[in-house]
């Protein structure tokens, strides 16, 4: 709780994926990949509930394991490979009602801190915000980035006076990291999306912003946590 507010978190982790088989049982560090997110949470001083979404029997075992909340198995439905991002947390706070806030932490994202979570959710709280996600600089700037047009010329992607200007005289410009996603529960039934007009952004450093949908993101994810573990 926080300010008064309940909040809740859910941890969506369907058993089918297409780029990274069974990803949410792989291997990061010595634990499932799964394992780091359940661990994460269950340190935060804000969440009052902790559930996992997921259709997948073994997935749900090792949730019950980790000491992870499983009030329903996800429907079929919504564990396709077309199902919105958003419908598994749409569906959580309809079958468990009664929060003012959820939390959506993805698996995708095991690097994140308990910080990170308890971070974004007392930006979102306590600045009066109906919805906050995290965010990280990218390390490409898009103001350095170019098309090509039908004969091959540079064509600049986001128009600048001076080409080729200094890093630091660039805006600082952000991207979705996917760890942390907080919304007031009634606002985003209302606007089904994390994303709108009214979205605050949570800072966080690119070391904690790995996102894993590929192969090479699981063995780059692996490498950073042996490399922090052994200094």
């Amino acid at each position: 709780m926080i300010d008064g507010k309940t909040v809740l978190a859910v941890i969506p982790a369907r058993g089918g994926s297409k780029g990274v088989p069974r990803k949410n049982l792989r291997d990061l560090g010595g634990k499932p990949l799964l394992a780091w997110t359940i661990e994460a949470a269950k340190q935060s001083q804000y969440i009052d509930r902790l559930i996992l979404s997921s259709d997948d029997a073994e997935i749900i075992a090792l949730a019950q394991r980790l000491g992870c909340e499983i009030p329903f198995v996800r429907p079929a439905e919504l564990a396709r490979d077309d199902t919105p991002g958003i419908a598994p947390v749409l569906h959580a706070i309809t079958a468990v009602p009664g929060y003012d806030y959820v939390v959506l932490l993805q698996p995708t994202s095991p690097l994140r801190s308990v910080d990170d979570i308890d971070g974004c959710i007392a930006k979102c709280v306590g600045g009066s915000h109906p919805v906050c996600v995290s965010i990280t600089e990218v390390a490409e700037n898009p103001y350095w980035m170019y098309t090509q047009n039908t004969d091959d010329r540079l064509v600049q992607l986001l128009k600048q006076e001076q080409v080729g200007a200094r890093r630091q005289d660039l805006p600082e410009v952000y991207r979705l990291n996917g760890a942390v996603y907080v919304a007031h529960c009634e606002c985003l039934a209302q606007w089904k999306s994390f994303v709108n007009e009214a979205t605050a952004g949570f800072v966080m450093p690119q070391e904690r912003s790995c996102d894993i949908d590929s192969e090479f993101d699981l063995f780059m994810a692996d490498n950073l946590v042996q490399w922090v573990k052994h200094g």
